[in-house]
């Protein structure tokens, strides 16, 4: 009993805020990919930030390019917020092993007290994020 009222109280202290870092969907090679483009990756994101606040989320979406400013715009973000989860796009993992190798650091390193996840696209995403707050 007291092991339940302790956690009860965890998930009530939590902020439940995630932060979703994805290749910018303008930035993607759409070609070999049929039926995908970015307005399409663009209105599934932003579903996905919607449902994770129906859920009680606070959920940002943090564009990246492919490695250009990506780093000073992940320590920016992580910078201006405690977050409790952080995902890490399908779009990450498959576009570069140095950026993707990277962003695991810059989140480890600017926020270590979140949760990371990773997912296989946005639809996906509430799963994964479910998994870890």
């Amino acid at each position: 009993m007291m092991e339940k009222l302790f956690l009860s109280f965890d998930l009530m202290s939590k902020s439940n805020n995630v932060l979703i870092i994805g290749i910018n969907p303008d930035l993607v090679d759409y070609s070999s990919l049929p039926d995908v483009d970015a307005s399409k990756i663009s209105v599934a994101l932003d579903l996905c930030v919607k449902e994770l606040g129906t859920l009680g989320y606070n959920a940002e979406f943090c564009p990246i390019d492919l490695g250009e400013t990506a780093e000073s715009v992940v320590i920016a973000w992580l910078s201006a917020k405690k977050y409790d989860c952080i995902a890490i796009g399908a779009g990450v993992k498959i576009s570069s092993d140095l950026l993707f190798e990277s962003l695991v650091n810059w989140v480890h390193r600017y926020a270590p007290d979140s949760s990371i996840c990773f997912n296989t696209n946005p639809s996906d995403t509430i799963q994964a994020v479910q998994r870890w707050i």
